[in-house]
């Protein structure tokens, strides 16, 4: 600032702030040891707040709008610097515009994974990311807990910290929340809004409103997210579902790999199968059969259903158990005759031992031991 610019504003009569950034949140008045001068016009654009300081103590907030700065408008400073009959010469003070409009797209994510305990898949972890959007609630409180000094505060200045915040109070939050992982994905809303209510007045003591915060994405290990996939392509869990869906998948393999005994096996069968519909289209798709001849179905049946049980322990239904898991429980003196029991295609619940397909199951116990 040269010499004349020093003796052209040595006395300020227009107090204004444009905000032309996207990240300022406290900006200092720029002077030159100048004085402020007795009836100045003072411009609070939309937006914005004007705190006055005097000697490191906060004096008057002013809002939106135009003000002449005099004894009845700024009562505060007025009483600090002791005018009791009004005062006609130029003042100093410090003036900061605060920005109160909404800072937007405020990122943050767990730099390092949250550990977890899944009631399937025991201990794993998980990541998360999101967005939020803060304003500036309480000017004085802002610049006492946080600004400080600075005369040119922007949101780089604190992002760090309000990350810290939010990333330990969603680590709480998913902890107790206590979902099975793969539900995380479907309740975001809901987990996006339980933190954004944790988070609000622990921001709001340092004078900052969270007005929008959101979760965009939980990462999970990708071993566990395809076995997620695998199970929710099941109408429920079912353990021998699941294994035959797993052999399936191993058949398809060592059939690919034509060196193997199993391919070879899957080749010559594909192969008469072809051969067989090559047959069938010279010969106009009606291949005569001999009369007596009963026909082979070119596909096997399908494989029988499992037979499961429902039953009543302690008057809560339980189940469904296959006949290997009865047995078992039969053996360890969980499973007796008197208990209820219901499979698809009972019209009532009837006891165990009046089930002719469980007599297989009491079959297997062996007798008490002569003597006892």
């Amino acid at each position: 600032m040269g010499l004349f610019d020093r003796l052209r504003h040595e006395f300020i009569d227009i107090i204004e702030w444009l905000d032309d950034s996207n990240d300022t949140m406290v900006y200092r008045f720029d002077r030159f040891q100048n004085e402020i001068k007795n009836g100045a016009k003072l411009t609070v654009r939309e937006g914005q707040v004007a705190v006055f300081i005097n000697e490191g103590q906060i004096a008057d907030v002013f809002q939106p709008g135009m003000h002449e700065l005099n004894t009845a408008n700024l009562p505060i400073l007025s009483t600090l610097k002791g005018w009791k009959y009004g005062f006609n010469s130029p003042f100093k003070a410090e003036v900061y515009f605060i920005s109160t409009r909404n800072i937007t797209d405020q990122k943050w994510g767990t730099k390092n994974p949250i550990t977890l305990s899944d009631q399937r898949f025991g201990m794993l972890e998980i990541r998360a990311f999101g967005t939020y959007v803060i304003r500036v609630k309480d000017a004085p409180v802002f610049i006492k807990e946080i600004v400080g000094t600075d005369g040119h505060f922007t949101t780089d200045e604190i992002a760090e910290q309000l990350k810290s915040m939010i990333v330990t109070r969603f680590t709480d939050a998913v902890g107790e929340a206590n979902l099975p992982v793969e539900n995380y994905a479907s309740n975001v809303n809901e987990i996006s809004e339980y933190v954004h209510g944790v988070i609000g007045p622990e921001f709001g003591q340092y004078g900052i409103e969270v007005t929008k915060f959101l979760i965009e994405n939980v990462s999970m290990p990708e071993e566990i997210k395809k076995e997620i996939f695998e199970l929710s392509r099941l109408n429920a869990i079912d353990l021998n579902k699941l294994a035959q869906m797993k052999a399936a998948k191993a058949m398809e393999k060592a059939a690919e790999n034509p060196s193997g005994t199993a391919g070879a096996g899957m080749g010559m069968g594909m192969g008469f199968a072809m051969a067989n519909q090559m047959g069938q289209t010279f010969t106009g798709g009606q291949q005569q059969q001999p009369q007596n001849q009963q026909t082979v179905p070119s596909t096997p049946p399908p494989i029988p259903p499992v037979l499961t049980f429902h039953l009543v322990v302690n008057g809560q239904q339980t189940g469904p158990y296959d006949m290997n898991a009865l047995k078992q429980m039969a053996v360890q003196n969980q499973f007796t005759k008197e208990v209820l029991v219901w499979r698809e295609g009972m019209a009532n619940w009837a006891a165990a031992g009046q089930v002719p397909e469980l007599n297989s199951v009491f079959g297997s116990v062996p007798p008490p031991i002569p003597g006892n």
